[in-house]
Formats: C-alpha cells, sequence, structure tokens
C-alpha cells in the first residue's frame, strides 16, 4: 500500500483501549504468558522435528513451516502491542507501521497456502496410501512449500504496492497497523471502492479459493474414509485429520470475517477482539491442537527429555 499522504506522519498513534487503562494491565499479563507459550511451543515443535527422524515426515515438515510462521507472525505483532500497553504515548513510528501491514498480509495469506498443503498431504495419505510416499517425497514437499511462501507474496503483498489512498488522520483506532483498518485513515470523500475491490480479490485467492480446494478435499478423504472396513481404521483415520479441520476453521473463520466483508460494517471493538485471537490466540493453539496431542509428538518429547537427563 502507497499512501499518498496530505499531511506526512512520521508516526501513528495507537488507541488500544486507551479509554481502559485496567484492561490493558490485564491484557499486558495475559497476552505476556500466551505470546511465552506461543514461542515456547513453536520452538518445541522445530527443535523436536530436527532430533527425532521418527518426525522426519512430510505432514511435520509442513508444520515446521507452519510453526515459523506463527513465530514471525506474533513477534511482528506482540512485542509493540505490549510496550503500547504499559505507555502513556501509544505510538508506533511509520515504518514499522508499513511493515507490519505487510508483513501480516505475506504471513495470513501463507498461512492460508499452507494449510492447503497439508490438507493435500493428508488427502494422499488417505486416499493414496500406497503410492504416499513417492507422491510425497522430499522434492515435492519442498516445492509445495516454497510455492506457498512464494504465491503469497504475489497474491498479498505485491497487489497492495498498488494500492494508493491520502492519510488525513495519524490516530489508529487498532492495537497494530494492518491493511482494512489503514482505509479508515483516508481523507473525507475520498473513494476507496477500488482498494477494497483489490483487497477482496486478493482475499479470494489467498482465503476463499484455498478454502474450497481444502473443503474439495476433505469430500474425497471422507468418502475414503467411509469405504474402511474397520472401525478403528475409521478412528485412526479421522483423528489425523481432526486436528486440521480444527485449526482450518478457526483461522479462516476469523480471516474471512475481517478482510471480506465491506469496510462499511467495521466495528473497532470487534474488530480489536477478532485481530487478537487471529494474531495472538491462533498461533499458541496450532501446536497445542495440531502437534502437542499427537501420539509420536509426545514420544519424541520424551524422547529426548530422557537424552537430556541422562547426559545429566
Amino acid at each position: 500500500m502507497r499512501p499518498r499522504n496530505a499531511t506526512f506522519f512520521s508516526e501513528f498513534i495507537l488507541l488500544g483501549f486507551a479509554g481502559r487503562p485496567q484492561l490493558e494491565m490485564v491484557l499486558f499479563v495475559v497476552l505476556s504468558l500466551i505470546y511465552s507459550v506461543t514461542l515456547f511451543g513453536n520452538l518445541s515443535i522445530l527443535a523436536l522435528t530436527c532430533l527425532d527422524s521418527r518426525l522426519h515426515t512430510p505432514m511435520y515438515f509442513f508444520l515446521s513451516n507452519l510453526a515459523i510462521l506463527n513465530i514471525c507472525y506474533t513477534s511482528v505483532v506482540v512485542p509493540k502491542m505490549l510496550v503500547n500497553f504499559l505507555a502513556a504515548r501509544k505510538s508506533i513510528s511509520f515504518y514499522l507501521c508499513s511493515a507490519q501491514v505487510y508483513i501480516t498480509l505475506f504471513l495470513g495469506a501463507a498461512e492460508c497456502l499452507l494449510l492447503l498443503v497439508m490438507a493435500f498431504d493428508r488427502y494422499v495419505a488417505i486416499c493414496h496410501p500406497l503410492h504416499y510416499t513417492t507422491m510425497m517425497n522430499k522434492t515435492v514437499c519442498v516445492s509445495l512449500a516454497t510455492g506457498a511462501w512464494v504465491s503469497s507474496f504475489f497474491f498479498s503483498v505485491a497487489p497492495s504496492f498498488a494500492l494508493k489512498q491520502s492519510i488525513c488522520s495519524f490516530v489508529i483506532d487498532h492495537l497494530f497497523c494492518e491493511a482494512p483498518v489503514l482505509f479508515q485513515l483516508a481523507c473525507p470523500g475520498q473513494d476507496l471502492s477500488k482498494n477494497e475491490a483489490m483487497m477482496v480479490a486478493g482475499s479470494v485467492f489467498t482465503l476463499l479459493l484455498p478454502f474450497i480446494l481444502i473443503l474439495l478435499s476433505y469430500v474425497r478423504i471422507v468418502a475414503a474414509i467411509l469405504r474402511i472396513n474397520s472401525a478403528d481404521g475409521k478412528r485412526r483415520a479421522f483423528s489425523t485429520c481432526s486436528a486440521h479441520v480444527t485449526v482450518v476453521t478457526i483461522y479462516y473463520g476469523s480471516g474471512m470475517f475481517t478482510y471480506m466483508r465491506p469496510q462499511s460494517s467495521n466495528s473497532a471493538e470487534k474488530d480489536k477482539l477478532i485481530s487478537l485471537f487471529y494474531s495472538v490466540i491462533n498461533p499458541m493453539l496450532n501446536p497445542i491442537i495440531y502437534s502437542l496431542r499427537n501420539k509420536d509428538v509426545k514420544e519424541a518429547l520424551l524422547k529426548v527429555l530422557g537424552k537430556t537427563k541422562g547426559s545429566q
């Protein structure tokens, strides 16, 4: 997004919950704990995947990519948010604000595409189990992950460079900088229909289309599971997909609500709560939902802890 400033602003004011200092103190404590858990959970996934050869599989390779993404996303947003909760002047520089806009767009789109790749991995594992190792070899996995990262840039960040608007306010009624919120800083009478149309178009390729493809893959997956004769086999097949379905539902639900609705229907307080969910809560839940409930990860963790204790 390239703002054509009516007045150049070297910094912006992020209101957050400035009118409720007690709430900000509570949020500071809670979000500090959540951020710590997020870093610990996602770093643990990365460490276990590297240390345990049993986790050198396509599923955990993609999960490692998701863990890196979660760490980057929260680290771009949460530290400055925590500082502003305690600061008397809740400001953010123009350049840091711009960085938050572009990085959150990029990482948000990358997560959507990575979830699509992970759905494809589950589809191949359940619908084509005999060909799984061939179809999901190392080269294919690296290509899929690379494609997700590169495509997210061209579908989200690149189009945003073409967005233009005149900014007439330096006060942002939000917790951090993201594209939909900056539309509220436009000068009165400015036509933002082209900006909104481009944002919706980008959301179609990074949110809606991947979501539809995920749904289609799960239609095939469910059909394949129902054909399994063994009840235990059905249960295990469903259990391998349940975590991914939960993560997809949480992330896509909040993302579509934020980026695919008309700006005129925005509610500042509602937007703040939703943004906390997908920028802070969701990265913490991903390792818990998707991996820490998994038997392989628990065994890998116990193995690493056992080695550490033995060496001590």
